[in-house]
Formats: C-alpha cells, structure tokens, sequence
C-alpha cells in the first residue's frame, strides 16, 4: 500500500507537493497514478478537491494536522503536578511488582516472597503518594488559591462605612477649625 504525504512548499503561497512513496508489496507508482491502487484513489480525490499532484498548476488547500483548542480546565499548580508525577510513577512500580509477584507464585519461584514483601511496601509508598498529592493541593490552594473577591453587599457596606468615617472627620476638621478661630462670624455653636 502506497502512503500519501503532504509536505508544506517553502515560499508562501505555492502549492503543496504530494508525494507517494509505496511499500514493497504495493503496486508501482503506475498503479498508484492511474487510480487504480488506495494513493491513486486519495490522489483521485485530491485532484477532484483541488489539490495539486505536480504538474496541473492548481493550489492546493493547506489543512492543518489538528485544531489548537483551549483547555478546558486550568493547568495544575507546580507542586501539586509534581506530586501527581511521583505518585503516579511510584503507582506504576506498584503494580509492576504486584504482577511480577502473581507471576513468580505461579511459577513457584524463590522471587516470590521477596517481591510480594516489596509490593506490600510499594503499596504503603503509592498510598503515601495519593495523600501527598491530596495535601500539596490543599495547601496550594489554602496559600494561593483563594481569590478574595468580596460579595456586591460587602463591597456596599464598606462603601457606606467608610463615606460615613469621611464625614465624621470632615464634621471633626469644621469644629476644630471653628474652635481654633474662636467663634468668630457663627451665629451658634454647636
């Protein structure tokens, strides 16, 4: 079978160059031009599309291999990423030598009782590893990730509290200016 490539063309605007290279059991490049093999069909399809397949001069649309969407959810904070790293890698070992050690008591091996002895000490580490990654993440988010954005109503409060300490004080700056003039030019005092 033959397998299409699509290579990009150095200078912008020219059209891409598709390239069939076929596998030792594939029908020739004759086959594969004429349509006749499974590249000559895509090649068929290609040319149909527009596509270009050397000499015909037409531009072929360039099709990106993947669509770059954004994720879903936020990345991981380091530490709790790299704790998720350890357990899952020491998981991994946990389970190795789980199977390792069915596998030698079935074969009735001295490597038995060793192996199913560090399993055991495997799976104490991969539960330690769970908790550290449950941890890490509870303290990052105790330290960092609590965002301090106060209700509207809070906001409104603390709005109206501290409009009311600056009218206090202003009240305070008139009485103490009146005070330092004497009295002068007030009909009253309060």
């Amino acid at each position: 079978m033959g397998t299409a490539e699509r290579r990009e063309a150095p200078e912008e605007g020219a059209a891409a160059q598709v390239t069939t290279r076929s596998d030792a059991g594939a029908p020739g490049p004759g086959a594969a031009a004429s349509g006749r093999g499974p590249a000559g069909a895509r090649g068929a399809a290609a040319r149909e599309s527009g596509g270009s397949t050397g000499g015909s001069g037409r531009k072929a649309s360039y099709r990106p291999l993947w669509v770059e969407e954004p994720a879903r959810r936020r990345r991981l904070p380091d530490p709790v990423r790299t704790a998720a790293v350890r357990a899952v890698l020491v998981i991994s070992v946990t389970l190795i030598q789980a199977m390792v050690a069915f596998l030698c008591t079935l074969a009735e091996s001295w490597l038995a009782f060793p192996m199913v002895i560090s399993s055991v000490v495997s799976t104490i580490l991969a539960t330690w590893g769970v908790l550290d990654v449950w941890v890490t993440r509870q303290v990052w988010n105790q330290r960092n990730g609590v965002v301090s954005a106060p209700s509207s109503t809070a906001r409104a409060l603390r709005r109206e509290r501290r409009r009311a300490r600056r009218q206090q004080r202003a009240a305070q700056r008139t009485q103490a200016r009146i005070r330092r003039r004497g009295g002068t030019g007030q009909l009253s005092h309060p």
